[in-house]
């Protein structure tokens, strides 16, 4: 069965809502609450929403949705079903319910796929959908799994880490990403080296070099617009620094990969 997606996009309730699926929802259902909260029943258990909670359940699934009238409700939702989503279903448990960290990149994969959804069929693409569809469930499925307790690092570790992957190209200060973790500087600093084994701007370096090779292999830059671009700040801080790591100077390395 080639995926079909029985709609997606976003929500805003302030008068108050229902739907119920007594029969079993049709298709495999996503729901994260952006604002506000919302009651569910799921498998004759109801719940409370609240901001961050993904709600996830399979065709036959029971289902209820209620906002009280007066109180605001925001979420983005998707329902579809296809093979691809049955293999990725089956291939590890599915918590019903889990809290997530609202990240902009999968927010606007929903965003994406949304306005796809909405294209008149002359203008629709398939294959993009389909992709879009993927990316978005791979990408709900490693945010459930990051904030997982049976996680291998704490999940404050896991946001400094995503925000200096966001951040190293461009000038940070440690205080930023502790901010960002809701943390002080000096358990940030504390936490990040033991449970990542390096130092923030030791991570924020391997990011940076990953990026510079990137450029080196891909694009026609200079080695000074390389370092520039990649957050060196100089080709001779960049030369150090790469030369340090590999063992080889940035041009040597370059002219060797080509």
């Amino acid at each position: 069965m080639s995926l079909k997606i029985y709609f997606c996009g976003y929500s805003y309730h302030t008068q108050g809502y229902y739907s119920q699926h007594k029969s079993g929802f049709p298709g495999y259902l996503f729901r994260l609450q952006t604002e506000g909260f919302c009651e569910v029943v799921v498998k004759g258990k109801r719940r409370t929403l609240e901001k961050g909670d993904l709600l996830i359940i399979q065709p036959g699934d029971y289902y209820e949705l209620l906002v009280e009238a007066g109180q605001s409700s925001a979420d983005y939702h998707l329902s579809c079903k296809g093979d691809w989503v049955d293999e990725w279903w089956e291939r590890s448990a599915k918590l019903t319910i889990s809290k997530i960290d609202l990240d902009e990149k999968t927010m606007a994969l929903w965003r994406h796929l949304s306005v796809e959804e909405r294209r008149p069929s002359s203008e629709e693409n398939k294959e993009l959908s389909e992709y879009l569809l993927r990316a978005l469930c791979l990408s709900l499925e490693r945010a459930v799994n990051e904030t997982a307790p049976s996680f291998n690092r704490p999940y404050t570790v896991t946001r400094m880490m995503r925000f200096i992957e966001e951040h190293a190209t461009t000038s940070f200060k440690v205080e930023e990403v502790a901010k960002h973790a809701g943390l002080s500087v000096s358990r940030s600093v504390h936490l990040f080296k033991s449970s990542v084994g390096k130092t923030m701007i030791e991570y924020a370096l391997e990011v940076r070099l990953s990026a510079a090779m990137e450029r080196m292999k891909y694009t026609t830059m200079t080695l000074e617009q390389i370092a520039e671009d990649c957050g060196f700040g100089s080709y001779p801080y960049f030369h150090r620094v790469f030369q340090k790591r590999y063992g080889i100077a940035p041009g040597a390395y370059r002219r060797q990969d080509k």
